[in-house]
């Protein structure tokens, strides 16, 4: 989500129109959208100020009473799914929820982890057999050396 305008343009903004120009003229001398300068006139009308709302959802959830349930939950039985999670909701406390919004949960909650596999135990050691690169430039080698060296002198 972006960040609003600041309270210096929105000022200037509202100054403007007051003088007596268009809502349009307003918009383009400060180059932005012609619905800023129409929000932000209704703003001034409506409420007296020009501060912006707070932005984002700061709710708790649906799932936010359930925090309890799930902790013991996941001590008797440490191995659900998110999934798994899901369908007791719905079989237990009759709360239908999306996997992705108990993961969500979770993550808030401090309960989620990630496994993650060391580099070592994914990559293989280096091998020269394995890399293309390395045939190839060993089949330069060879040919150089069957070549041999020549060398001209100057007389």
């Amino acid at each position: 989500m972006g960040k609003p305008h600041p309270i210096e343009l929105r000022s200037r903004v509202i100054a403007f129109v007051e003088e007596g120009n268009g809502h349009r003229g307003a918009a383009r001398h400060f180059r932005v959208s012609p619905r800023f300068v129409n929000d932000m006139v209704i703003l001034k009308r409506e409420s007296g100020g020009l501060a912006a709302k707070p932005q984002g959802n700061h709710a708790e959830g649906k799932l936010a009473p359930f925090a309890g349930w799930l902790r013991e939950r996941l001590a008797a039985k440490g191995d659900l799914t998110l999934d798994g999670i899901a369908a007791e909701l719905a079989a237990v406390h009759g709360v239908t929820v999306h996997r992705g919004s108990v993961g969500k949960w979770l993550h808030r909650l401090g309960l989620s982890h990630k496994k993650t596999l060391l580099a070592s135990e994914i990559l293989r050691p280096y091998s020269p057999d394995l890399n293309p690169i390395e045939m190839a430039f060993s089949k330069l080698k060879t040919l150089i050396r069957k070549a041999a060296a020549r060398t001209y002198h100057a007389q």
